[in-house]
């Protein structure tokens, strides 16, 4: 990924965050010399002194037979907020450009045991369940559902290189960072309200 230097993350802990937080991420893959992507909820998790992207897909998707087969290395993809923004809340003329948070993951895939993917459902379920009323927890799950299981592939990319990009305008002076963040605001959008909250967080971040 081209990362400009004013852009580039290099703060591990705020890439592991960045990851916890955009979770929902998209796995490209080589078959024939033609990409494959599929989007799916990941997860990093340390073992040992090596770090691991562990995620799941169903047996049905070819995907995963890709895994070690043409090339070594895959490639996941996090993306957060992201947002237009005009030249005309800049004080000087300039032209418009697009601010945006991603991080490229490249590594090896193999595929789990059945004791490491039971594992691994656990942990997502804790994850995204432990907050709610009638959580769904895998210990609590019928022999029945839990038998679901050999219906998806899980596997587990090792990681042998992370770059990380945050486009927040940090080339721009002071006067413009702030006026683009009252403007993304005005705009009312999803993504440029979040893009605002990500640019305002970063400006108290750096005080």
């Amino acid at each position: 990924m081209y990362i400009p230097k004013h852009f580039k993350v290099t703060d591990f802990d705020e890439i592991q965050g960045f990851i916890q937080e955009n979770s929902f991420g998209t796995l490209v893959t080589t078959k024939q010399g033609t990409p494959i992507a599929t989007h799916l909820p990941l997860a990093l998790h340390k073992q040992g002194d090596e770090f691991y992207i562990n995620g799941h897909m169903a047996y049905g998707n070819p995907q995963w037979r890709t895994f070690g087969v043409e090339n070594e290395n895959v490639l996941v993809i996090f993306q957060g907020p992201h947002a237009y923004i005009s030249s005309s809340w800049y004080k000087d003329e300039n032209v418009p450009t697009w601010n945006y948070q991603a991080v490229h993951v490249y590594g090896t895939a193999s595929i789990m045991s059945e004791q490491e993917l039971e594992e691994d459902l656990r942990l997502l379920l804790k994850k995204y369940e432990h907050h709610r009323e009638n959580a769904v927890v895998w210990e609590n799950l019928s022999s029945q559902t839990k038998k679901q299981i050999k219906g998806i592939v899980g596997f587990k990319i090792k990681v042998q290189e992370i770059q990380a990009a945050n486009k927040l305008s940090q080339n721009r002076n002071e006067e413009d960072y702030h006026n683009i963040v009252t403007k993304l605001y005005e705009e009312k959008g999803i993504n440029s309200e979040q893009m605002a909250k990500v640019m305002n967080e970063k400006l108290k971040k750096d005080k």
